[in-house]
């Protein structure tokens, strides 16, 4: 049951009320961002909330026991605080947000409603929408382990143990092809699928900072081909440089054969697959418990 501070809640039974919403936003790089919907700024408990801000609330749902409510957030890139460039490299992805019920002419006056987290964010036309996820939605997440015959571990991580230095490398954008395509120099060594499924960071440019999932890497029209996997928001240009990491599909073979990292391997190649599973005894096959195959 949620208490309201005697002082607000004897002006809330007056006949007419000031108050206003406001969100507390923290991101997950510990960056707190408020805004409110009044028509001027806000400030109380050590946050600033910014008027204006392109901030508007919809309806939202409630459910009961354990259920988890929704509900989500409209609005406009029409404050700094606000950039279309952040919500596409995901900085609010995740961020915790708190919605406040606020008398704005005594803002030591308030309630903490809700407390929810950014999910879904959707862009069109120079405004934005963010789903709002209730903290409950995190008891339907799946939890532990799942057994799959490929690696659930990712590439450089404390459970994988390979060193990425090893296997990173520099290069320069020579020419931008398709969209999401990228003509690179400096990787001419390498075989094609070697940098496929890896992670681009720029070093410099508009894009320095910014790192990107690749999708493919391959040899053409005498050059060499970077795929992203998701297109950036803006594309690099020529002389752009950049350090690019191997790849790596996940499978036994290649954390042999390309990482040399195979006593780390995080996932069950013995597993039998759905053909195995499915198919019918045959006096022709040995069901021993043994191995499927060996290293």
């Amino acid at each position: 049951m949620k208490t309201i501070p005697a002082d607000l809640a004897g002006h809330l039974r007056q006949d007419a009320t000031t108050t206003c919403h406001c969100w507390k936003v923290t991101l997950k790089d510990g960056v707190v961002i408020g805004f409110t919907d009044h028509d001027q700024a806000i400030s109380f408990a050590g946050t600033s909330y910014l008027a204006a801000s392109g901030f508007m609330a919809s309806d939202s749902d409630g459910e009961t026991g354990l259920g988890a409510g929704a509900g989500e957030v409209t609005g406009g890139f029409s404050n700094e605080a606000i950039a279309e460039g952040d919500l596409a490299a995901g900085r609010f992805d995740g961020a915790r947000v708190e919605l406040f019920l606020v008398n704005w002419q005594a803002p030591e006056q308030h309630v903490l409603l809700n407390g929810r987290e950014i999910g879904e964010v959707t862009r069109a036309g120079g405004s934005f929408r963010a789903e709002l996820r209730s903290l409950a939605h995190r008891l339907g997440q799946p939890q532990g382990r799942v057994y799959g015959r490929r690696c659930d571990a990712a590439l450089g991580d404390r459970r994988c143990g390979v060193d990425l230095a090893r296997f990173t490398h520099h290069g320069s954008v020579t020419a931008v092809g398709a969209p999401g395509d990228l003509f690179v120099s400096g990787l001419d060594a390498f075989a094609d699928g070697y940098f496929s499924r890896g992670k681009l960071h720029f070093l410099t440019g508009l894009l320095a900072g910014k790192g990107f999932d690749l999708d493919g890497h391959a040899r053409r029209d005498g050059g060499v081909l970077l795929s992203f996997w998701l297109m950036p928001e803006q594309m690099p240009l020529p002389e752009d440089r950049f350090s690019v990491t191997a790849g790596c599909d996940k499978s036994f073979a290649t954390c042999r054969e390309k990482f040399t990292n195979h006593p780390n391997f995080r996932g069950f190649p013995h597993l039998p697959g759905a053909d195995f599973a499915y198919s019918y005894a045959s006096g022709g096959q040995s069901h021993d418990g043994g191995a499927l195959f060996h290293d």
